[in-house]
């Protein structure tokens, strides 16, 4: 669930990925201090009087308010060059900026481009929250030529000459089904030679040269994926790709998952007359996973060597990488409740494996990763001297980086402190030196960081407060910089890789933003139900008057992995929040225990049992606020989308004493009815927990509803289905109590389109008013 989180703001990182530049505004920030010690800048924009207001419409309708990002940003192999997709006034062009002098150039112009650029591939199983957009174009590993991708074709595009080539598509291929078949997970093996792709769940290799495209495994079909992830896996362990290129380029490594025992889930389209039926492979807790084995391929063909992982069908298989000798492969192992994870090493002609590492925790091993999407952190780098390798572990409390040799013998820990390293940015092994992003600074930032592995203290090569989003150039001499904070919509910025500035390759100014009155957002803490300092934040009305009483929206998500306390860019979201904030209404956030950014010990108080602690913690923090003098205690709403649908749905079940209104969007009711690797992480499977399944689960509670409570939720959910709506509405049913419910057909959990998002906003706007505003 937390990936899925992404869409309509109900995470704050969504917009880093909606908005990948800009700058509109600067915010000191201090997480310090007292309860309700605060310290914020207001954006400075320079504007004169402003005048307009805020509206659903203009927050979710084009141009965005986000501003416009440079789209499709990839580093060229030498790192000389940053490419990157300009629309061009709807004639979109490949740019490219060369580093070391700032100048731009066309790399691909838009008359060559319209051929080969084509709608983008999309991902099987395909939720559109949680996983990352396919990339439309790849840069050969030589830098002589860019692949192409789109949903049914591939083009090789030679720089030099200006020309492409198709390697795939209609016209490619002998087999009748080209023209409907689609393709997915394009690569480039590391020699430049071949390209690979999915097709029809199965592995494909095309030659970089031309030639008929070739199957490399047989057998793939909806239930046996080859090379192909199912649901789950992206979901819920961040796997971006379910096959891996061997260093040499002779052989591929892929994860095949059987999903044959994994039950069906009908998703039904009622817009038809005769209405459609779509059904999904999803995991309940306590149902069969997909069964999943790591096989190895080569490039000549040939069956399928099957690595021994174990008999135990319900282990995950969670993270594969190659050693750089192309004769081994990394793989690690998590036991179905997530508290045991191995490291083999498997030999990959024989396909012996041997444990080299191992973690336990008697609550759950986090896998590292951003937790949102999929993985993208090398923290688990082979070094290229055949002797060593990067580790990352929270045994402390908190995840921090090891080095091992390959026996699984420490050399020593590369970082220390109660702060998280939250993922690595690159490892140079030419300068013996790795980058980091980390919460060293502040719980509610992202810095970037660099460290010796000779050891010492962490540098930080990143200044301004906020969150610094960084990619790294593949020779490690510069990295581009996604900043952004809470008032500050995203911008791009180029560096030396010593953290001396460059250029600022898009600042991404929201001019139309200085025409509204955005009240700052305000940083502090509060304590928690058992005293715990807990992150908070929050937004008073335009005109503020300290004398009156104003009512409150707690906005919240509350679930592992993700914080609302967060110095960065939130978007929609954020406007929302300030469009209520303008109507008179105090915005409150506070991030419970539970939540992400203070380490795996602030995480566990939740184990066995979603909705206690977290729920006391958020009523700590309402008691706290009510305590304030600006404060109207009997006019307290709450909203959040997804977990935080789920929390709300909580908060107005069970401290209904607190909680006049509530807005709840995609929530879970039961978590019977969730996946089975998110859940049982956290809650065990429901044959060992009933009791924790039974106190977790707002349908359980449905008589204690007292005010006012609105839920939205689509029909097409493929994440949390539609029928946890339908089964909490049954028991509002039993009680005799009534909720208003919206209703969105064959719309996935994040309701993304912007006519459904103004007609949901539009109706929470209207609802919080109606139920709180005097």
């Amino acid at each position: 669930m937390k990936a899925s989180t992404r869409e309509i703001g109900a995470l704050r990182s969504n917009f880093l990925k909606l908005s990948l530049c800009g700058l509109l505004a600067g915010t000191l920030l201090v997480w310090a201090g007292p309860p309700g010690a605060q310290t914020a800048a207001a954006p400075q924009t320079g504007a004169g009087p402003r005048q307009n207001q805020l509206t659903v419409e203009r927050i979710y309708s084009p141009p965005s308010l986000s501003g416009r990002p440079l789209r499709d940003t990839m580093w060229s192999p030498d790192g000389k060059l940053l490419s990157y997709l300009d629309d061009n006034a709807g004639k979109p062009e490949i740019w490219a900026v060369e580093v070391t002098t700032g100048q731009r150039r066309v790399l691909v112009d838009a008359q060559h481009l319209r051929d080969v650029l084509l709608p983008p591939a999309s991902r099987g199983q395909q939720t559109g929250l949680g996983r990352s957009t396919p990339p439309r174009y790849l840069w050969a590993p030589g830098g002589q030529a860019l692949l192409f991708i789109s949903a049914k074709e591939l083009f090789w595009y030679d720089l030099k000459m200006g020309s492409a080539k198709k390697l795939f598509g209609a016209g490619k291929g002998k087999r009748s089904s080209d023209e409907a078949a689609d393709i997915d997970d394009a690569k480039i093996s590391p020699d430049g030679r071949w390209v690979s792709f999915l097709r029809d769940h199965d592995l494909w290799l095309a030659n970089a040269d031309g030639g008929e495209p070739r199957q490399l495994t047989r057998g793939g079909s909806e239930e046996l994926r080859n090379g192909e992830l199912d649901w789950v896996y992206p979901e819920e362990l961040d796997l971006g790709t379910a096959y891996w290129w061997a260093p040499d380029s002779s052989k591929l490594a892929l994860l095949r998952l059987d999903e044959r025992a994994v039950h069906k889930y009908p998703l039904v389209d009622a817009l038809p007359y005769t209405a459609e039926l779509t059904e999904e492979r999803f995991p309940e807790a306590g149902s069969p996973n997909p069964v999943a084995r790591i096989g190895v391929v080569d490039v000549g063909g040939g069956d399928v060597r099957w690595m021994d992982t174990g008999s135990d069908p319900t282990v995950l298989l969670a993270r594969v990488a190659w050693l750089p000798d192309s004769r081994r492969l990394a793989i690690e192992r998590l036991n179905r409740v997530q508290n045991h994870l191995e490291l083999l090493f498997a030999d990959a002609n024989s396909g012996k494996c041997e444990t080299v590492l191992t973690e336990r925790d008697r609550y759950w091993v986090n896998l590292p990763g951003d937790g949102f999407g999929p993985a993208v952190s090398d923290d688990l780098h082979f070094f290229a001297d055949g002797k060593r390798f990067l580790w990352s572990s929270e045994r402390s409390g908190f995840r921090h980086l090891y080095l091992y040799d390959l026996a699984g013998r420490q050399i020593a820990q590369l970082t220390h402190g109660d702060w998280e390293v939250e993922n690595v940015v690159k490892v140079d092994e030419q300068t013996q030196e790795i980058y980091f992003i980390s919460t060293q600074k502040s719980p509610i930032e992202r810095q970037l960081y660099r460290v010796a592995l000779s050891g010492g203290e962490p540098a930080e090569l990143t200044h301004e407060h906020g969150t610094h989003g960084v990619s790294m150039a593949p020779d490690g001499k510069h990295f581009l910089d996604t900043y952004s904070t809470a008032m500050t919509p995203p911008q791009q910025r180029l560096y030396k890789a010593d953290g001396s500035h460059l250029a600022t390759l898009e600042d991404n100014k929201v001019s139309e933003l200085e025409n509204y009155d955005l009240q700052p957002e305000e940083f502090f803490t509060v304590p928690g139900a058992d005293g715990t300092p807990l992150g908070a934040a929050i937004i008073k009305p335009a005109g503020f008057d300290a004398s009156r009483k104003y009512p409150v929206i707690v906005y919240l998500y509350g679930g592992p992995h993700a914080q609302v306390v967060r110095d960065v860019w939130a978007g929609s979201t954020f406007l929302w929040n300030e469009l209520m904030a303008e109507k008179g209404f105090v915005i409150f956030m506070l991030d419970n225990r539970g939540t992400a950014g203070r380490g795996h010990k602030f995480e566990t108080p939740v184990y066995h049992h979603f909705g206690n602690v977290e729920l006391a913690d958020q009523l700590a923090g309402v008691k706290w606020l009510s305590k304030q003098p600006y404060v109207d205690s009997t006019r307290v709403g709450i909203w959040g989308w997804s977990f935080g649908g789920y929390m709300t749905c909580m908060a107005m079940l069970r401290g209904s004493d607190f909680f006049k209104a509530g807005f709840a969007g995609a929530p879970v009711t039961d978590w019977r009815r969730y996946d089975t690797i998110y859940t049982e992480r956290y809650m065990g499977t429901p044959e060992e927990n009933p009791e924790g399944y039974r106190d977790s689960s707002p349908v359980n509670f449905a008589s204690g509803l007292q005010g006012k409570l609105l839920i939205a939720h689509a029909n097409g959910d493929d994440n949390v289905h539609f029928s946890n709506s339908v089964a909490l509405e049954e028991k509002f049913v039993a009680a005799q109590k009534y909720a208003e419910f919206l209703i969105y057909a064959d719309r996935g959990h994040g309701i993304s389109d912007n006519a459904a998002r103004i007609h949901i906003f539009n109706r929470a706007a209207q609802f919080f008013v109606q139920n709180l505003a005097k």
